[in-house]
């Protein structure tokens, strides 16, 4: 639903498909759901939704459970149906992610992906377990997506499969809802090596957070994996990237929703290790304006956002997804579904 090639309709180009991404970790589910339709009707294509049973900090306020609200999402909305990043590694066990995603293809043929991460404390540590080091989150990570395919093909072949490894063990078992497809599967990453590895095994790569001019890099790492494993040529690479942003009438109301809302994006250091909502509070309050800068937009100027979304569609991105960090959420898929999406061209 969401390919960024531009295409001729009776005559005329037509513009690239943009997401929705609807953050759950600030929005009340029946709200999340209501939106999403909003974002749909005003030009918006396909839209993406994270794991998270924590918020970022107490005044996002909402954690709601992620494979609900997307099936609601699919019966309301028409196109894709992005779940990510979920780290099926802790909280999640791989097998378990790979019978809720293969159900929600079920229930939506060809409409969805998943989107995979070596997760953060500030969700995962709720039950309790140890918080290894990135190194071993990252290897759990590709463990637990070798065993998320070996069930995808199970639900595809109708025979059981096993795993014996470093992290987990499955015993003989199958995911019983019949697949014509696979979803594909992305992999979250702001690493070269990681990007590299999913390359190997991974349809693409769900970008979120990284800089700009970091991300050429992650997409050649990625190529130069899938390149040497052979799987090239196996089918058109699609990565996704969810972008931050912070529209308001006025800057100065862009920029109180920033550091209001969505205070992280200014935290130029890695927060996986953090557990608590009211740690990242605290640490919030040293957030200034200019740390926003090179890490997420913020401006009431319409033009300047959709340049800046222009320029990852220049990169090659196929799956585009907008988040505006404020609470003017009807405003803002009506406005930029008015003035910025239908400029934008691949």
């Amino acid at each position: 639903m969401t390919h960024v090639t531009t295409t001729r309709q009776n005559g005329r180009m037509t513009a690239p498909a943009i997401g929705y991404a609807t953050a759950l970790e600030q929005l009340e589910p029946r709200e999340a759901v209501r939106l999403a339709t909003l974002a749909e009707h005003h030009g918006f294509s396909g839209v993406i939704a994270a794991d998270a049973a924590q918020p970022f900090t107490p005044t996002q306020g909402q954690a709601g459970f992620v494979w609900n609200i997307v099936s609601a999402l699919g019966a309301h909305t028409t196109g894709e149906l992005g779940v990510g990043a979920l780290a099926p590694t802790y909280r999640w066990h791989p097998a378990l992610v790979a019978q809720a995603s293969a159900t929600l293809e079920s229930l939506y043929p060809g409409r969805h992906w998943l989107g995979l991460g070596s997760g953060e404390a500030i969700s995962e540590h709720v039950v309790g377990s140890y918080w290894p080091e990135p190194a071993e989150r990252i290897n759990r990570m590709f463990e637990a997506v070798t065993i998320v395919k070996k069930l995808f093909s199970s639900a595809m072949s109708g025979r059981d499969v096993k795993h014996e490894g470093t992290w987990y063990r499955l015993e003989s078992s199958r995911v019983w809802s019949s697949l014509a497809a696979p979803p594909p599967i992305l992999i979250a990453t702001a690493g070269p090596v990681t990007a590299k590895r999913a390359g190997q095994v991974a349809d693409g790569l769900l970008i979120d957070s990284v800089p700009f001019d970091k991300m050429s890099a992650l997409l050649h790492r990625f190529a130069e994996g899938a390149r040497e494993s052979g799987r090239d040529r196996e089918h058109a690479v699609r990565h996704a990237v969810r972008i931050h942003l912070s529209w308001a009438p006025t800057d100065a109301a862009a920029m109180a929703n920033a550091l209001a809302e969505w205070p992280q994006a200014g935290m130029r250091f890695a927060k996986s290790d953090i557990r608590s909502p009211y740690d990242l509070e605290q640490i919030a309050k040293l957030v200034r304006a200019e740390d926003f800068d090179e890490r997420m937009l913020i401006s009431s100027d319409l033009d300047a956002h959709r340049a800046n979304i222009q320029r990852y569609l220049d990169l090659g991105f196929s799956r585009l997804y907008l988040h505006n960090v404020g609470r003017n959420h009807d405003e803002f898929v009506q406005v930029f579904g008015r003035e910025v999406l239908p400029r934008l061209v691949a």
